[in-house]
């Protein structure tokens, strides 16, 4: 059996979006029988890594269910658009780092899911590196 594969383009230049910004994007499931694929879950996020508590916002969210579409099948190129929000901005300091994202997680038959996701960046804070922390 091949493993689901799942494309997200973001459309426009680049990576690097700006708050009020619509981010325009679009996505694929392929390499999965149409019965299988019982729901499709589309997301733009925010989540934190580094020290303390991990936090994770969602911004967008969609969730398309085989049941609730004419044809059954949701594998064929879906578009979707959003505003970006003012903020979390993205960062990369020494102690946490704030990541966005385009995600697409898939629900197939037998209790098996799978997701890929595309980082973007919100904003234009330069990455803060060791060397550069005073003392």
């Amino acid at each position: 059996m091949l493993d689901p594969l799942i494309s997200i383009r973001l459309k426009g230049q680049g990576r690097i979006f700006w708050p009020g910004q619509e981010l325009d994007c679009e996505y694929q499931v392929d390499a999965v029988e149409q019965v299988d694929l019982r729901a499709v879950e589309a997301s733009v996020i925010w989540y934190t890594e580094g020290k303390g508590d991990e936090d994770l916002g969602i911004h967008y969210f969609e969730r398309r269910v085989a049941a609730d579409h004419s044809t059954g099948d949701l594998r064929p190129m879906r578009h979707f658009r959003t505003t970006l929000p003012r903020t979390p901005l993205s960062y990369s300091g020494i102690l946490v780092k704030i990541r966005w994202c385009v995600r697409v997680r898939i629900f197939l038959g037998r209790g098996r899911s799978a997701f890929f996701e595309v980082p973007f960046q919100l904003g234009d804070a330069p990455e803060i590196h060791d060397t550069e922390v005073s003392e």
